[in-house]
């Protein structure tokens, strides 16, 4: 079973054996069958353990007892203890994903979820950077000093960052590009990156060596589900890779590194949370609204729409399932008419 939180361990322990033995059953089939990350593993073991603790506590002895009344219960429990509309809404799936499967594996007698409504989620409007605001965040690197989060720890960021282990051992000159020059072309090719193909933070930090596409200027991305996508980019964002590639990440490469395109100070593969801390803190030293990896997806989103993308194209760019996942980022470009409507025309 993917590693829940304390609680949900303690909860998970105290089911009976056969409700234990069915969270891990579930678990294991999410994470090997349905190819589902670590993360959504974990969440949807989160929601399974409450339901079922729930269970229990309404006298359910064993799995067959579970009904549909059991699974509204349990929501309209969550419901008076504040949840919100979009927690409501993933518990629901999570209840009706665990009773399809019990279903189909002879664990229930029927799909019980299958009739369990949800909330609609409320999806609030991602805040978007504007393109002038945007292209000052991408270009930032080169006009300042690594802010705080970028630069290693330890020795100033005009010493030689400690690579270690890197046999052999990186030349003075080496050591002095990894100071001055390798960590900001780290940076500048980790928001061009980001905003020019609109991936996920976490996409841009799996990403090999042999994943870019020089001649095509296109990335290879391995999405949700190990989904695979093409993405194309520009020539600004060729440009912050050729850089990189020749003068910065072979200052920084050590045993650790492997075949990682995005380096940390260190040698090894960039963490996604760097990589969040990289871009809030250019954001902020800039002067611009706080941002982050997400908020630059959305902006490259609504940019490429604003700019006559086609949806489909946009939903394919950004690996997206359903179109739905797409169609918000129509509603920030609505909104951001009606905002110019009211502030620019006499009668608004």
């Amino acid at each position: 079973m993917s590693r829940p939180d304390r609680g949900t361990r303690a909860m998970h322990q105290a089911l009976p054996p056969e409700l234990r033995e069915a969270v891990d059953d579930f678990a294991e089939h999410l994470s090997r069958v349905r190819n589902r990350s670590a993360h959504t593993v974990r969440a949807y073991v989160t929601d399974l353990v409450s339901l079922l603790d729930h269970a229990v506590r309404m006298g359910c002895v064993d799995l067959a007892e579970l009904d549909l009344s059991v699974l509204r219960s349990w929501l309209a429990k969550q419901r008076t203890t504040g949840a919100a509309r979009t927690s409501l809404a993933r518990r629901a799936a999570s209840a009706r994903a665990f009773s399809a499967w019990a279903h189909r594996a002879g664990l229930l007698s029927a799909d019980v979820g299958a009739a369990l409504a949800s909330p609609r989620a409320h999806r609030e409007l991602p805040s978007v950077l504007r393109a002038d605001q945007a292209a000052a965040l991408v270009e930032a690197p080169a006009r300042q000093a690594p802010p705080v989060g970028s630069a290693p720890t330890g020795p100033p960021v005009r010493q030689a960052p400690p690579v270690s282990p890197a046999p052999p051992g990186p030349t003075p000159g080496a050591a002095q590009t990894a100071g001055t020059e390798a960590v900001p072309l780290r940076d500048q090719v980790l928001l061009e990156l980001l905003y020019a193909t609109g991936v996920r933070v976490s996409e841009a930090c799996g990403l090999d060596v042999g994943d870019v596409d020089h001649g095509r200027r296109v990335i290879r991305v391995f999405g949700k589900g190990g989904r695979e996508r093409a993405v194309p980019y520009g020539v600004p964002a060729q440009r912050a890779l050729d850089d990189w590639l020749r003068r910065g990440r072979p200052a920084l490469v050590g045993a650790h590194s492997g075949d990682a395109l995005l380096l940390g100070a260190r040698g090894g593969r960039l963490n996604p949370t760097t990589a969040r801390q990289i871009v809030g803190a250019y954001a902020e030293a800039a002067g611009l609204p706080r941002t982050s990896p997400h908020g630059l997806r959305h902006s490259a989103a609504t940019h490429l729409l604003e700019g006559g993308a086609d949806l489909r194209a946009v939903q394919e760019l950004l690996g997206h399932a359903s179109l739905a996942s797409t169609q918000i980022y129509t509603h920030v470009s609505v909104e951001r008419l009606r905002a110019a409507y009211r502030q620019a025309h006499p009668r608004a």
